[in-house]
């Protein structure tokens, strides 16, 4: 299982739960994420294929599911492994726009070279489009000051050992540099050869859905569920960054009998 975004290894703990009575489920961490180390100077999609190919190696698992940007890295493996059977894809984030922009990744690095990690995931946000309406009528700093009250609540909570919304402010400007590089290239998945199961939330989000629904269209054995009211964390574990948290027993029950072969 390969997490997201602002996750870690421990976002689908339930969801590896509702599923471990069937399957051996293995959780890594992606880069700079709780127990792996720290991003290549030249990273990319590369890197991300050669990580997971090596627990693919170790485990000798044919079946991977991925959530997100571990969703697009999950793909792409898969496209160059044919010995991946089956792929489930809870809204990978791959878009279809060729020239997606990366210019908030400057101001990202400036403010987390300040120490303004606030700052740097409100900069994140918006260049990922991911801000709500509300959230474009609100002063910038007002939405930095909440942030930091977030963050700090969460910190004064955590165990040592949690992997944080702090924590993860650092890895954001490599899925942005990540999806840069893999936009506009949805005809290549044609050649992928496992079957591929497409998953997504009602609510899920806007930037993601036109590729969701082209991947159904391109990839040769797919097929795709939509979950009502479900938005991108629904399959993961409540977290700072996913209070509410999603429906992993939901999103087992898909992927259960797609795994298994039926």
């Amino acid at each position: 299982m390969l997490h997201g975004s602002m996750e870690s290894a421990r976002s689908h703990l339930r969801l590896a739960r509702a599923l471990a009575d069937a399957f051996t489920i293995y959780l890594p961490d992606r880069r700079g994420r709780g127990m792996s180390g720290p991003y290549p100077a030249r990273y990319g999609i590369r890197t991300e294929v050669e990580d997971l190919e090596a627990v693919l190696d170790e485990s000798g698992a044919q079946l991977v599911f991925g959530v997100s940007a571990g969703g697009l890295a999950a793909l792409e493996t898969a496209r160059r492994r044919p010995a991946i059977r089956r792929v489930a894809l809870y809204e990978p984030a791959l878009v279809l726009d060729a020239g997606w922009n990366t210019d908030w990744i400057g101001r990202f690095d400036r403010e987390m070279a300040q120490g303004n990690a606030a700052g740097a995931l409100i900069t994140s946000m918006f260049g990922f489009d991911l801000a709500p309406p509300v959230f474009r009528l609100m002063p910038r700093r007002l939405l930095e000051a909440l942030t930091r009250m977030s963050m700090k609540r969460e910190d004064k909570k955590a165990a040592a050992d949690a992997v944080t919304m702090r924590k993860l402010a650092p890895t954001v400007r490599y899925e942005g540099m990540l999806l840069a590089e893999m936009a506009g290239t949805i005809r290549t998945f044609a050649d992928v050869a496992a079957e591929v199961l497409l998953l997504g939330g009602s609510k899920g989000l806007p930037l993601l859905r036109p590729a969701l629904g082209a991947l159904g269209e391109t990839l040769p054995r797919s097929r795709r569920v939509e979950f009502p009211g479900l938005d991108h964390g629904g399959s993961s574990d409540a977290s700072g960054t996913n209070p509410g948290g999603g429906k992993p027993e939901l999103v087992a029950r898909e992927i259960r009998p797609f795994f298994a072969g039926r």
